[in-house]
């Protein structure tokens, strides 16, 4: 069973093809998590732990916020269960790949962001980034959904 959310697909004004628009806001990103959870949830009769919960809700605020912030705006939204595990994956228009930044600059300033990128790192199982044909780039974000979350309470 596969619950999903996709944002709609639109031809662009430009005409050059089709483009998936995404969130507006890291809090639309967040209340698709939830809402698909909420229908995994639901389906199998098993409620996930509030760790997980959050975890998810943490990755999709940061993937969204990184590509508003330093992808040109979120081009492509998508949030599904698959088996065990959750995938959430956000597109945007920049091509270059999202990097760690060490807390303090060259000149021994701290940084005030740039730890985005590590907590979606260690949060998640695995993180594939991949390069869209039509320019941009697509960050997917595997979450393993704890045993609660997935099974199906079986019984009348």
């Amino acid at each position: 069973m596969s619950e999903q959310y996709r944002t709609d697909v639109t031809k662009s004004s430009a005409g050059a093809g089709r483009v998936r628009r995404g969130p507006r806001s890291p809090a639309e990103a967040r209340g698709a998590v939830r809402q698909v959870l909420s229908e995994q949830s639901h389906a199998r009769r098993a409620a996930c732990e509030p760790d997980t919960l959050s975890d998810a809700l943490l990755v999709a605020s940061e993937l969204t916020t990184n590509a508003m912030l330093h992808g040109g705006g979120v081009t492509g939204f998508d949030v599904e269960v698959v088996g065990e595990d959750l995938y959430l994956s956000v597109s945007d228009r920049e091509r270059r790949r999202p990097v760690a930044l060490e807390p303090v600059d060259h000149q021994g300033r701290h940084r005030c962001g740039g730890r985005g990128w590590p907590i979606v790192c260690r949060l998640s199982r695995t993180v594939l980034v991949s390069d869209l044909p039509t320019g941009g780039k697509r960050v997917t974000a595997v979450l393993p959904l704890p045993t609660e979350c997935r099974e199906r309470v079986t019984g009348g």
